[in-house]
């Protein structure tokens, strides 16, 4: 029954479906390219007729004429690391003559990543550039077969031409590597969300630098990546004098130094703590927060170097090498000196040492030790 909404146009996604093929198959019958079975054609053209399929005269000419736009697909998010490779992504494409058509969605949700693809294709992206939180986002980005250049700004232990990343993993052991060399013996990792990318390389840094060095992998607790979260998870934490807690960003890291405060602990005192990102903010902190620094404005060059290299020399696959990160020593962490340390008066109490009680002269030892003549 006709409800008066106008029909959805059908798109090269739809045809693709239909008539089981990739949708760069479907591009190049659209373009007349030989390189397609005849069987596969007709099942295309099937498609196309079917749905009504009707690209326009500059989707056709798609592969000859370039529009110097870059589709962007980012989270919904305020987090600090997503938002600064999206702007340095973003001034890099300006710097280089292209623009930049950015669509925010939903992380975790495969489904709106897809959408939000389509939506991109149909305005002609020469490129498309995703930067990706959630593990499963990534591996449907893996599968992603386009008829248009595509990176992604991703976490993964898992290598590919695909993707460009920062060195999580090799960042998490320096920080934990710092501690220990401080002589910390308990370490513990204030994680992000379980299905966050970057989390799942940090938490993998964390275990296997703790394990190289014969320490226990214990205190394992997941957050959110806020302040909020990290002041919740402080106020509930199993916290003990010398220990130290390696939070996987900055602001979860702010959040924790504020709720040990208010439970008398002293960093770097009592506890030491280290970040990851080096927010601005970082340096200002009390005290000001040792952490791991993060280059986004090279990922971000990264990232667009990559498109260009695909787009002006036709070289989709290029070779994957995350990027170093930088350990940054400032006065959230001290050395702990196990024969001189001692807590801070305001954690332990010194318990009262028993005053010697007055004795009378008759039961005072003699200070003479020579015997006294009988």
């Amino acid at each position: 029954m006709d409800d008066g909404k106008p029909a959805r146009a059908a798109t090269i996604f739809d045809v693709a479906r239909l008539a089981g093929v990739s949708h760069q198959t479907v591009s190049r019958v659209l373009n007349g390219q030989p390189n397609v079975r005849p069987e596969t054609r007709a099942r295309v053209e099937h498609a196309i007729a079917q749905l009504r399929y009707s690209p326009s005269p500059a989707a056709r000419s798609l592969v000859t004429r370039r529009t110097r736009t870059v589709g962007l697909i980012a989270p919904n998010v305020s987090d600090h690391g997503p938002t600064r490779i999206g702007m340095h992504f973003s001034m890099a494409a300006r710097a280089a003559r292209y623009s930049v058509e950015t669509v925010t969605t939903v992380d975790d949700d495969p489904g709106a990543v897809q959408a939000a693809i389509e939506g991109l294709l149909r305005q002609r992206v020469d490129a498309i550039v995703l930067i990706v939180m959630d593990i499963g986002v990534v591996e449907m980005v893996r599968g992603l077969d386009l008829s248009v250049p595509v990176v992604a700004a991703a976490s993964s232990a898992r290598r590919s031409p695909l993707l460009v990343q920062i060195d999580q993993y090799r960042g998490a052991r320096a920080a934990v590597r710092h501690l220990a060399e401080l002589g910390h013996t308990r370490i513990a990792h204030l994680a992000g969300p379980a299905r966050a990318a970057d989390a799942v390389e940090r938490i993998r840094g964390w275990r296997d630098e703790l394990a190289e060095r014969g320490l226990p992998v214990v205190d394992l607790v997941y957050g959110d990546w806020s302040a909020g979260g990290g002041y919740r998870i402080g106020r509930e934490m199993d916290v003990e004098p010398g220990m130290a807690v390696f939070a996987s960003n900055d602001l979860m890291a702010l959040g924790l130094l504020s709720a040990l405060r208010e439970r008398a602990f002293s960093v770097p005192d009592d506890v030491s703590v280290v970040g990851f990102d080096d927010i601005p903010e970082a340096a200002y902190l009390y005290p000001p927060l040792t952490t791991v620094r993060q280059d986004f404005a090279a990922l971000g060059g990264l990232m667009l170097q990559k498109v260009l290299v695909a787009l002006e020399e036709g070289q989709a696959e290029t070779t994957d090498t995350p990027l170093p990160t930088q350990l940054v020593v400032r006065e959230s962490t001290r050395a702990r000196d196990v024969a001189a340390w001692t807590p801070t008066p305001t954690l332990i109490r010194p318990q009262p040492q028993p005053q010697p009680q007055p004795q009378s002269t008759s039961h005072r030892a003699s200070p003479d030790p020579t015997p006294s003549p009988r």
